[in-house]
């Protein structure tokens, strides 16, 4: 077959080659670039600071001297309660009269700690204050043995809190009160049946600290 017969064989799509001849005619005499990048998001937002600003004026009656920008700020000043484990570590009879003040959500105040260990002393032996893990005698006609001086803690902590016959006591604790009030409190309160013949027979020296064993501590 002739390359005159193969020409022939394959016509050509004059709508395409007009279409092509437009376009040609169109972007005759253009030169064509890529697309240059955008902005950044950080010019964006530079621009858009600029073109917005605005600006804040400060009344007379709160602007700020040099000298009271330049004072040092004042802080209030703030503290911790200790925990159980900072009396245990103490280990001493004014140590589980704090726990015990502690346990029940008290005050551990120079009144309250003043009274729980005079009591302490009335119940045993200034030396020997830890007798059966029982500082002060509580349980069992007050013969009850403990596994450590801080269940016992708990023991007379709860029984302050929760029995009708020693609100008055735990009113006094509650408020810290003069050790007066709250030593009547307990003369009056069931806790000993001889009352502490009503003062007569309390002690109010100072008591001294002495460390209990740390295997009281169930140390």
């Amino acid at each position: 077959m002739s390359s005159e017969t193969k020409l022939r064989s394959r016509p050509v799509d004059r709508r395409a080659l007009g279409a092509a001849a437009g376009l040609s005619i169109l972007l005759g005499g253009m030169t064509l670039y890529p697309l240059a990048a955008g902005p950044s998001l950080a010019e964006q937002r530079a621009e858009y600071a600029a073109m917005y600003a605005q600006d804040f004026e400060l009344p007379a009656s709160l602007a700020v001297t040099a000298a009271e920008s330049s004072a040092a700020l004042t802080r209030d000043a703030f503290g911790s309660t200790p925990g159980p484990e900072t009396f245990i570590a103490g280990g001493t009879n004014h140590d589980w009269a704090k726990l015990v003040l502690l346990y029940a959500g008290w005050p551990i105040s120079d009144n309250n700690v003043t009274v729980i260990t005079r009591w302490m002393r009335q119940e045993n032996y200034v030396d020997a204050w830890w007798t059966r893990n029982n500082p002060l005698n509580i349980g069992m006609g007050g013969f009850a043995s403990y596994s450590s001086l801080q269940e016992s803690a708990r023991v007379v902590a709860k029984a302050l809190t929760t029995s009708g016959g020693y609100r008055e006591i735990a009113a006094a604790f509650a408020a810290s009160a003069d050790p007066a009030v709250t030593e009547n409190a307990i003369w009056a309160s069931p806790w000993a049946g001889g009352h502490y013949a009503w003062g007569a027979h309390w002690h109010y020296s100072d008591v001294e600290v002495v460390t209990a064993p740390a295997g009281a501590w169930g140390r």
